[in-house]
Order: C-alpha cells, then sequence, then structure tokens
C-alpha cells in the first residue's frame, strides 16, 4: 500500500504522553536522517507540533513498524503509547493529512497556523532527503486543497480565539487599523498574542504597558513598539485610539477619569477599550462616557460563540470539499499504479512493429515483391498485436469472467452488433 500514517494528538493523548514523543529540532533531523541511513527507498515525512505528532510514510513502511520506532525512539512503553496512536491506510492518509493541513483537526478550528507546521514538516523532511515522488505528491496536493479550503469556504474567517476576537473588532471599528495607535496593558500570553495579530496587520504604533518595565520592554521589541510602566498609563492614554488590557490586578487600572481627561485632551475622538481581564482592568463606569467604547471579555465571548457556530457550519463544507479531493487523488493513485503496464504494452507494439518493418524492408532491398512484402507485414502485424487480447478473452470465457470480457470489449472499441455481425 503506498502511504500509512501515525500519530497522537489532542484527542487521543494527554499532554504530559504528547511532550514525550516530540520532536526538537535536533531530534527531528536525527530521526529523518536514520531513515535516510537505511539505504531504501521509503519516504517519510514528520509533524511535530505542541498538539500533534504524526508521522506520513511511503514505500513499504508499515503502520505497526512506525509506531514501534516512534516508541523506541523516545524511549517511551509501548503499552503506554500504542493504545493512543491512530493509524491509517493509504485512504486514510489521504484524507487525513488533507483535513489537518485544512485545519479541520485542529482543536481549534479553522486555526490558519497549522498549514504553515506541515509546510515546514515537508520541507524539512525534503532537506533530509527523506521525500521522493510518492509524498511529495500527496504533499502538493495537499497544500492545494487545503488553499481551496481557505477560498472557497468561510472556515477561517471568524474569530474563536479572545486574542483574535479582540483584534477583529478593533478592524471592525478602525476600519483603517494600520493608522491607528494602541496601548497593550498587561505582557502575559493574551496580550502577547494580541500584540502579534496588530503588528501582522501593521499598526501605526504599539505602546505596551506593564508593571514590570523589563517584561513590557520584551514584549515591546518583539512587537517593534515602546515599553512603559502601568504608572505611566495617564500621561500616554491621550495618545491611543485602542486601548487592550489583560493583567492580574485585583484592582481597576484605568479609571473614568482617566479616561474622561484622555478624550478631552484627544478632542473626543472616539477611543476603543477592550478589558480581557477577570476581575475587570477598567472600570465599568468608562462606557458611560461619550466617545469611549468599552468592550469586556464577556462581549467577546458572545462573538466568539456565534463565530464558531459560523465555522462549524463552515466546516461541513470544508470537509465536503475534502472528501472529493482525497477522492480524486486516490483515482489518481489508482491509475498511476497501472501506468508502467501501459507504458511496457506500448513499447512492445512499438518494438514489434520496428522489428517487422525493418525485415519487410530488407526484403523489399533484396527485390521481394512490394505487394506480397507488404501483405505479409500487415498480416504478421494483425496476428501478432492481436494475440495478447485474443488469449485475454478466451481466458474470460473459460473463467466466466463477464466482468473483464465487458472491459476487454469496450477497449478494444466493440459492440454487440460487430461481435454478432463477425460471428
Amino acid at each position: 500500500m503506498p502511504f500509512v500514517s501515525i500519530g497522537i494528538n489532542h484527542n487521543s493523548a494527554s499532554v504530559a504522553l504528547r511532550e514525550r514523543v516530540a520532536f526538537t529540532p535536533d531530534k527531528l533531523m536525527r530521526a529523518l536522517s536514520s531513515f535516510v541511513n537505511t539505504g531504501s527507498e521509503q519516504e517519510i515525512v514528520i509533524l511535530s507540533t505542541c498538539n500533534r505528532t504524526e508521522i506520513y510514510a511511503a514505500n513499504g513502511l508499515d503502520e505497526n513498524a512506525l509506531q514501534n520506532w516512534l516508541a523506541d525512539f523516545h524511549s517511551v512503553d509501548k503499552d503506554a503509547l500504542l493504545p493512543h496512536v491512530y493509524k491509517h491506510d493509504t485512504e486514510g492518509t489521504i484524507t487525513h493529512l488533507m483535513q489537518v493541513a485544512s485545519g479541520l483537526d485542529s482543536l481549534i478550528l479553522g486555526e490558519p497556523q497549522i498549514l504553515g507546521q506541515v509546510k515546514q514538516a515537508y520541507g524539512e523532511a525534503k532537506r533530509a532527503g527523506t521525500v521522493g515522488t510518492q509524498l511529495n505528491k500527496l504533499f502538493q496536493t495537499t497544500f492545494a486543497v487545503a488553499k481551496q479550503v481557505r477560498t472557497q469556504t468561510d472556515i477561517g474567517a471568524n474569530a474563536v480565539s479572545v486574542a483574535f476576537a479582540a483584534v477583529q473588532l478593533t478592524k471592525q471599528i478602525f476600519s483603517s487599523i494600520e493608522k491607528s495607535s494602541v496601548l497593550l496593558v498587561g505582557a502575559g500570553e493574551t496580550i502577547e498574542l494580541v500584540g502579534r495579530h496588530l503588528s501582522e496587520q501593521r499598526v501605526k504604533r504599539i505602546v505596551v504597558a506593564n508593571r514590570t518595565l523589563e517584561n513590557a520592554q520584551r514584549l515591546a521589541n518583539e512587537l517593534n513598539g515602546e515599553a512603559i510602566t502601568i504608572s505611566q498609563i495617564p500621561s500616554h492614554l491621550a495618545g491611543a485610539d485602542v486601548v487592550i488590557s489583560s493583567t492580574a490586578s485585583s484592582l481597576p487600572l484605568i479609571g473614568t477619569g482617566m479616561v474622561s481627561t484622555a478624550l478631552k485632551q484627544r478632542k473626543h475622538k472616539p477611543m476603543l477599550l477592550i478589558d480581557l481581564a477577570v476581575p475587570r482592568d477598567i472600570e465599568t463606569e468608562v462606557e458611560a462616557l461619550d466617545d469611549a467604547y468599552l468592550y469586556t471579555v464577556d462581549d467577546l465571548q458572545d462573538i466568539i460563540s456565534q463565530n464558531l457556530a459560523n465555522r462549524e457550519q463552515a466546516a461541513a463544507h470544508a470537509s465536503a470539499l475534502v472528501d472529493e479531493k482525497a477522492a480524486e487523488f486516490l483515482q489518481w493513485l489508482e491509475h498511476a499504479k497501472h501506468v508502467d503496464l501501459i507504458r511496457s504494452y506500448r513499447t512492445q507494439a512499438e518494438l514489434l512493429t520496428e522489428e517487422l518493418l525493418a525485415k519487410s524492408q530488407s526484403l523489399l532491398l533484396q527485390g521481394e515483391n512490394p505487394s506480397e512484402v507488404l501483405s505479409n507485414l500487415a498480416n504478421k502485424l494483425s496476428k501478432q498485436l492481436m494475440h495478447g487480447p485474443t488469449k485475454a478473452i478466451q481466458l474470460g470465457i473459460q473463467s466466466k469472467n463477464m466482468d473483464a470480457i465487458d472491459v476487454l470489449k469496450n477497449g478494444l472499441m466493440l459492440d454487440d452488433k460487430n461481435v454478432n455481425n463477425d460471428e
């Protein structure tokens, strides 16, 4: 069978087990090299992310050998690992890889990062020399399918994380987000994700405020922004079109008076404030101020819930598209298996033609009657070309294999009328 795959993911295994079979860059290179050094034509791609470790293989590797190798490579007890490993044959591998690359098998449905991770895994394997004709065709087709899923469905159109939803809300309110200045309050994971999304949108200015200036500076450097302390927020608030806050403070950091003063300094130019913290970082009374638009994490959760429902609806369309493309690839694979047979038959016919033609030309040079030479050439050529199909028909009749006879009849372009006339 051309393709096999095995793996564990967030659905089949705990974080602790996934960590034990994850591949660091160094481990990945050692693993791929171990297959190159076997001297065989085996092909392999290893995909390792925080949520999954999967191995895709072709040309002679089987599922059991792969899962045993995975356990041995990471020195993990087989009894602890194997119950959590899923396995796919050729058809399952094709469909699964296309689902993974399209974001249909992700923890966050439709998340776009996985396609880049699949491309990176393919690139690493190609550089290591473990990608041949089979996996190259499968992965290149998969990349095209994933692109189609993105462009033809809404699988990735709606935000389903708090960080991304905050940025999407900002884009809705400020259509020219690249002209906006943003104040980020906090330096934890959520604010870091928000900052990255904003940086990708090329906002005009990012200021990071945190209790510890060092932590603020670290994130600001990553985002090409500026760093300030929490105590400096009042003097920088007026310069912010957007304020997004997520800290662990037990008391609000941004009060109504502070925002009111900033709005006056802005000459009441609108300000968007998004409070992602629990307890809240921004006083709730701020929403009563003219020109201040305050959203909380609960508001975003409502948006996320609706967006998730929209994604799930889009996922049905995406899954149908993946199934269709997987079936097309499987059909191509079946046809490709017989290419050598067709090529061999054509070569045999060409060699026979050349041989008989050379003999006929020789006879003509010797002065033989041209009419007889051409007649003999035609007879010999037709007899030898008909020998194989005739024998196949006879075998089909003897074995009462009517399907084979119908295939031969269609292939030789014979209908019942022609057959009856010949009789």
